[in-house]
């Protein structure tokens, strides 16, 4: 199961991706409209929702960042949701009333998407466009985001996450962002994709209308949108670039954070798994999601049922011992952060056992606190 989680459902959509471009083939005609290169520039009337909560340090630079982007000006309103803020955040909001940058303003904390909820009820764009204050976007990154709803059939669009490093430059992203974002590629060929960039992406209005305030935005936006007989796709050129968190415990606790929201999410959702209405996206939400989520308890079975077998046989010692080096292999990258300066290619074997294992705890962790009834409403940007 573990092997069908990371590999066998990615071949599958290979294979999948693979039957509808011979599909295309023996059918020209079938898809012309859609996949048309030539379509025209397409400029709805876009409402950009910036969400903040005490980013008095962050908040001028995004907005200045939004204020470059090429989209047609009087197609564009741009609103800042602020979840209650504390701090000087509002106040800066303000100071751009001439540049028409509308603060709507939660009259009391509940979290990102209670903040995000009156913006909606205040926005007029037909597209509406979410972002976190710590997400820079490139020039035409709404344009570019914007564009992909000329097809009918698109309900949501995320963008791809780049990492900034200290010096400015992009790169560094993680084997697991890459995988995640190669699984999205497949997965807009296949069919839907599963999951949004909670950092920066966009829906029709019509697809918020059903807005919850207590689930993660970006995930629920993706679910209500094949409610609505509608896909969500992954748009490769819209890109959302934003520092790595560099403190490792801040970055396990946002981990668990966003398991847990995903799972409760989930679990009000279930009627999504009935592959007799929603077709293949069942298979592709128990395969990317569930499974996923379920790969630490398989984990743990591997390990405890290896080791009550491997006297019967050299081939289940061997495999005990690969699972034991594993973990071992990982021990060593976290008793060597922050201390090796020149890594080898050891060295990243080691970080990518660690980082497998890291993720696997967090969603241990968040199924307990899920099971325990704890659930995740209130939000603390990240600070990177």
């Amino acid at each position: 199961m573990i092997f069908y989680t990371y590999f066998g459902y990615l071949l599958s959509l290979l294979i999948i991706v693979k039957l509808k471009k011979i599909s295309q083939l023996k059918n020209p005609s079938h898809n012309l409209s859609k996949t048309s290169s030539d379509k025209k520039k397409y400029c709805p009337k876009v409402s950009y929702i910036i969400t903040a909560y005490n980013e008095e340090n962050r908040i001028k630079n995004k907005i200045e960042n939004t204020l470059a982007q090429n989209y047609t000006k009087e197609k564009l309103e741009i609103i800042v949701a602020s979840d209650c803020s504390s701090d000087k955040t509002d106040e800066i909001v303000k100071s751009y009333h001439r540049q028409k940058i509308k603060l709507v303003r939660a009259p009391k904390r509940k979290g990102k998407e209670n903040a995000q909820k009156y913006a909606i009820d205040a926005s007029s764009g037909e597209i509406l466009v979410f972002s976190d204050v710590a997400t820079i976007l490139s020039s035409d990154a709404i344009s570019t985001i914007v564009n992909n709803f000329q097809n009918q059939d698109v309900g949501c669009v995320s963008s791809e996450d780049r990492f900034i490093d200290k010096n400015g430059k992009t790169g560094g992203e993680g084997a697991y962002v890459k995988y995640e974002m190669y699984l999205r590629k497949l997965e807009s060929k296949a069919n839907t994709i599963v999951g949004l960039s909670g950092s920066f992406f966009a829906a029709r209005k019509k697809v918020c209308e059903n807005w919850s305030c207590d689930l993660p935005s970006d995930f629920n936006t993706l679910l209500n949108s094949v409610k609505l007989g509608l896909k969500g796709i992954s748009d490769p050129y819209s890109i959302g670039y934003y520092n790595n968190i560099s403190d490792e415990k801040k970055e396990f606790d946002r981990k668990v954070r966003t398991v847990l929201r995903g799972i409760s999410a989930f679990m009000k959702n279930l009627s999504l798994l009935n592959p007799f209405k929603y077709g293949l996206f069942s298979w592709q939400l128990f395969s990317h999601k569930l499974c996923k989520w379920l790969v630490p308890f398989w984990m743990i079975t591997a390990l405890i049922s290896n080791a009550a077998i491997m006297s019967s046989s050299f081939l289940f010692y061997l495999t005990f011992t690969v699972q034991i080096f594993f973990y071992y292999l990982a021990f060593c990258y976290f008793k060597s952060l922050n201390t090796i300066k020149t890594p080898s290619p050891f060295y990243t074997v080691m970080k990518l056992s660690y980082y497998f294992i890291s993720v696997n705890f967090a969603i241990f962790i968040s199924w307990i606190n899920f099971f325990k009834g704890k659930r995740q409403t209130f939000w603390e940007p990240s600070k990177r």
